[in-house]
């Protein structure tokens, strides 16, 4: 004999499940956990490469790893697939959100667009020149480009703990000026620290992004279709000699803000649907009901908030960690500043991230605010402008990448890390400190 539960007991427990899993759905959505995450996730980073296990850390990303079918493969390190594959769906969530804030938010206008723009390049010139202005030499300005770019992922970690008293436009710009910022680094390394661009991987490309607008123009709305085409631009950009993970950027500013047109709209389709559903109805009419409703509730919400808040947790505690993990160790015990340039490089670098960034950001916006007429994204002020430059000194990840390329010398290239992580532990704790200042500051204004 069966014997059932209370009829009491099952709607307790479920209301008990529903709201545990609700407060972990809204506590996975809360920035500033997420940017904690992050930082603990680079300082085992830090402790594991200088630990007597670091020859253990060096092996694990190195490990390679095939990807194929067929007789088509592909073999990269560890390190690689975090860096260039799995940070491509970072630049897709950062560009569907870009995408929405210039469809109809704080970059919607051509001059709120310009200043970012020119805030960027001034936060590469200006750094760039503080390098040189301090290492002139043959052997060392070639790293000139080491200070110029802003790593994403930690500049809004700590923007984020911050909480929201920042003003949205601020995270916006930050954002915005960093993807710049890096556009600008990666076609410096294309242009400076490489043999050129392959001409065929841009067809590859090309293919891929003309899918994309075929699937869109036909009014496919499941994510899901849109795989092979980001694995063809992803890929074409790798041939290119470009940094792959930009196919990350142009699929999120490619995603609609608009929800996909039917014959009927959503609400009417899902009200259709639900007076179908009844005790008596056959099982075609049931599946065909139910799958009107899968239709209204995911057209509901245009494609690019519907894609990003289902990628944001993934990429907020899976994605963004590892990336730390595998990027943030430095070896501190092959840093040698007694001989050769190695402090002027070290210097060089710090100078240029920790003072030469924010200056640059600042000046620039300035003179452009100045001359041609440009204004503040509403809600911003030079205060946050400030913050804003003083995060952008943030560079670590892409900052190392360039190193890596521009510094032969184990020596020098020691000493450019390290300036690189001074640089970004001095930033982020000046940003720290200017932003709480300000969010009291503001907290008391309000009161």
């Amino acid at each position: 004999m069966n014997q059932h539960p209370p009829s009491k007991v099952v709607p307790a427990a479920r209301r008990l499940a529903d709201k545990a899993f609700a407060s972990l759905e809204k506590f996975l959505h809360i920035e500033a956990v997420s940017g904690i995450v992050l930082l603990i996730a680079a300082a085992i980073a830090l402790i594991w490469a200088n630990s007597p296990y670091a020859a253990s850390y060096e092996h694990l990303w190195h490990t390679p790893l095939y990807v194929g079918i067929g007789d088509f493969s592909l073999s990269y390190s560890l390190h690689f697939w975090i860096n260039d594959a799995l940070m491509t769906v970072f630049f897709l969530v950062v560009g569907m959100e870009i995408r929405r804030e210039i469809h109809d938010g704080s970059l919607s206008t051509v001059g709120q667009v310009a200043l970012p723009m020119v805030a960027a390049i001034g936060g590469v010139m200006v750094p760039a020149l503080i390098y040189l202005s301090l290492n002139g030499a043959e052997n060392v300005r070639h790293g000139w480009a080491v200070p110029t770019a802003t790593d994403i992922a930690f500049a809004v970690g700590v923007l984020a703990i911050l909480g929201r008293s920042i003003p949205s436009s601020a995270r916006i710009f930050l954002l915005t000026l960093a993807i710049i910022d890096d556009i600008i680094a990666v076609l410096i390394i294309a242009l400076f620290y490489s043999e050129g661009l392959a001409l065929e991987g841009f067809a590859i490309a090309g293919v891929g992004m003309l899918m994309v607008l075929g699937l869109q123009r036909i009014g496919v709305g499941c994510a899901w279709f849109y795989l092979l085409p980001g694995a063809l631009l992803w890929f074409g950009l790798l041939k290119t000699g470009a940094h792959p993970t930009l196919a990350g950027v142009v699929l999120g500013l490619m995603t609609p803000v608009r929800p996909v047109r039917f014959e009927d709209r959503p609400l009417e389709l899902a009200r259709d649907a639900l007076r179908a559903l009844d005790d008596r109805s056959t099982p075609e009419v049931l599946a065909h009901s139910v799958r009107n409703l899968r239709y209204a509730q995911r057209e509901l919400m245009p494609p690019a908030v519907r894609v990003q808040m289902a990628l944001h947790p993934w990429v907020a505690y899976g994605v963004m960690p590892l990336f730390a993990l595998a990027n943030a160790g430095v070896a501190l015990s092959d840093v040698d500043l007694t001989q050769g340039s190695g402090m002027s490089v070290m210097l060089g670098v710090m100078l240029a991230l920790v003072v030469g960034k924010p200056v640059g950001i600042m000046l620039s916006s300035w003179l452009l605010i100045r001359v041609g007429g440009c204004r503040m994204p509403e809600g911003m002020s030079w205060n946050w402008m400030c913050l804003v430059g003083c995060l952008a000194g943030i560079g670590f990840t892409m900052s190392i990448f360039i190193a890596n390329l521009a510094f032969a010398s184990p020596a020098l290239l020691s000493a450019a890390k390290l300036g690189v992580l001074l640089a970004s532990v001095t930033a982020a704790v000046i940003g720290l400190t200017l932003g709480c200042a300000m969010v009291k500051r503001a907290r008391l204004h309000t009161i």
